[in-house]
């Protein structure tokens, strides 16, 4: 009956098209609907802050080496997820991620949680050679990040982009982007200060592969790592504070 149905409307363009269109309009409709309350949805966070230019451009490398295509960054609200990673990932989060990274592949651990759970000198080691601190990995190595010079001639234009699709980038950030991007990875240098007057007192500064002398693609994935679940204090408002947060990788 079903066949001889499909058949059938196979045969009729007209009642094709409109077949097309109903289920195109449910498609629309789920994804659309939810929009109207958005405001109701997303959660209020004051205190959240925006990529610096370093970590920026350690998201971009991310994106760039399709991190995202082995871990997540979505906690659900599952209990053994929750155990597992820590607080449950809220939209205000991604509030700044131009693309979002939530997702659902799970080659490797959740990455939701992961900024200040370990060292600066444990992600250089794991992304040199992950099986050195995780023997049991299959991910490959990145060593060549470390010898890679980070591009920063850029890197205002990008918080130029950034800012045209809603994210409040001032132009006092903008016209400082290179300087910033070599001062969070310079702790001693004169740069460094500016990084924390325009960014906030808790963004962290330091020399992220270890060499302070030059900026590398290292430093700025390092960076982003350690940055992620820190941008704001709201998923912790009614549970532990960040730095207590559970392993990510147990």
């Amino acid at each position: 009956m079903a066949e001889l149905f499909h058949r059938k409307l196979e045969r009729t363009a007209i009642g094709f098209v409109i077949a097309i269109i109903a289920a195109a309009s449910v498609g629309g409709l789920v994804e659309i609907a939810p929009l109207f309350t958005i405001k109701q949805t997303v959660e209020e966070a004051p205190d959240m802050r925006v990529y610096t230019p370093l970590e920026l451009a350690g998201r971009n490398i991310y994106i760039r080496e399709g991190c995202y295509a082995c871990h997540s960054q979505m906690i659900r609200t599952l209990r053994d997820e929750v155990e597992r990673y820590g607080p449950y990932s809220l939209a205000v989060e991604s509030k700044y991620d131009r693309p979002m990274l939530w997702g659902s592949k799970r080659t490797g651990p959740d990455l939701a949680r992961v900024g200040g759970k370990y060292s600066d000198f444990w992600h250089v080691a794991h992304l040199t050679n992950p099986r050195d601190v995780v023997p049991e990995s299959n991910m490959p190595a990145y060593r060549f990040l470390a010898r890679t010079a980070l591009d920063t001639d850029d890197l205002g234009r990008h918080l130029q982009a950034q800012r045209a699709l809603g994210v409040p980038y001032t132009d006092a950030m903008i016209a400082n982007a290179a300087g910033d991007a070599f001062g969070q990875a310079a702790p001693d240098s004169p740069f460094a200060a500016g990084v924390t007057e325009r960014y906030g007192e808790k963004t962290q500064v330091s020399a992220f592969d270890g060499v302070a002398t030059q900026l590398t693609e290292m430093d700025a994935l390092v960076a982003y790592l350690q940055v992620l679940g820190r941008l704001t204090d709201a998923p912790y408002s009614n549970t532990a504070a960040p730095e207590q947060a559970p392993d990510p990788t147990n």
